[in-house]
């Protein structure tokens, strides 16, 4: 088993609910240079920043950081990272972990579990992580995205919706979760091996994948497996918003 692995942290500049997120400070730092700097400190061989923007590329090279420049009209971090995949020239079977440049509490732990996770399925293009819910907002609020799995752990399907429907547990005491039904929240923290990678982003879009705004629901759609490992430690938040923003840097302080 080759358990070697890259990270690339894909930016860009416009976010539409927060523009010129990856260059608001945290803790001093700026937020890409953070992610870099945590994915830094897990065991992968390689982290790239990609990014289309000269101002994250100059800030984030201010910091050492590996930057590739790609086009400017990807439409996911996924084609972005597909770029920097051709342009470093890494083999098909290499692994990739798409780190999401707006998560600076991600537990470096994390990264290796999700690299390591996919490195032990030699037929298997896709991984990714979904920790415990505990609570129904959690479980009832459409910005966190369900998984459900098999006995396996391979994925059946992702929802913003509530997932799965207790229908005797929602009906008699919706107030409460039934503690026997295995409610997961998704991180959106995802390994590809580089030849799987290529053969996603040449699918069409699919209309799941469409309907509920989730990429990975493609990878169902078209018949492949995405395995689902339980995360060993949990995540802090991500920074979508100004007050995400303020809710990171009151955790790092």
């Amino acid at each position: 088993m080759n358990s070697s692995f890259r990270v690339v942290i894909p930016a860009r500049y416009g976010a539409t609910r927060l523009p010129g997120k990856p260059l608001m400070e945290v803790a001093g730092v700026p937020l890409i240079c953070r992610v870099w700097q945590l994915a830094q400190a897990s065991s992968a061989a390689e982290v790239v920043v990609a990014t289309d923007d000269r101002r994250i590329a100059d800030v984030c090279r201010e910091h050492g950081a590996d930057v590739v420049m790609t086009l400017a009209q990807h439409p996911s971090g996924s084609d972005r990272i597909a770029e920097v995949i051709g342009q470093r020239g890494w083999d098909a079977d290499d692994i990739i972990v798409n780190l999401q440049g707006d998560e600076p509490c991600m537990p470096p732990s994390l990264i290796d579990q999700v690299a390591y996770d996919l490195a032990a399925f030699d037929d298997l293009g896709m991984a990714t992580l979904a920790f415990p819910i505990q609570q129904r907002a959690q479980l009832f609020d459409p910005h966190l995205v369900k998984v459900v799995t098999d006995a396996q752990g391979f994925a059946l399907y992702f929802s913003r919706a509530p997932l799965p429907w207790h229908r005797d547990g929602f009906m008699h005491k919706p107030e409460h979760l039934p503690v026997d039904t295995p409610f997961l929240r998704h991180i959106g923290l995802y390994a590809y091996r580089a030849g799987f990678l290529a053969r996603y982003l040449a699918w069409p879009p699919a209309p799941l994948e469409c309907a509920e705004s989730l990429e990975q629901l493609r990878v169902l759609w078209y018949g492949e497996r995405i395995h689902v490992s339980i995360a060993a430690e949990e995540p802090g938040p991500g920074v979508d918003t100004l007050e995400d923003l303020r809710l990171v840097m009151e955790r790092l302080a």
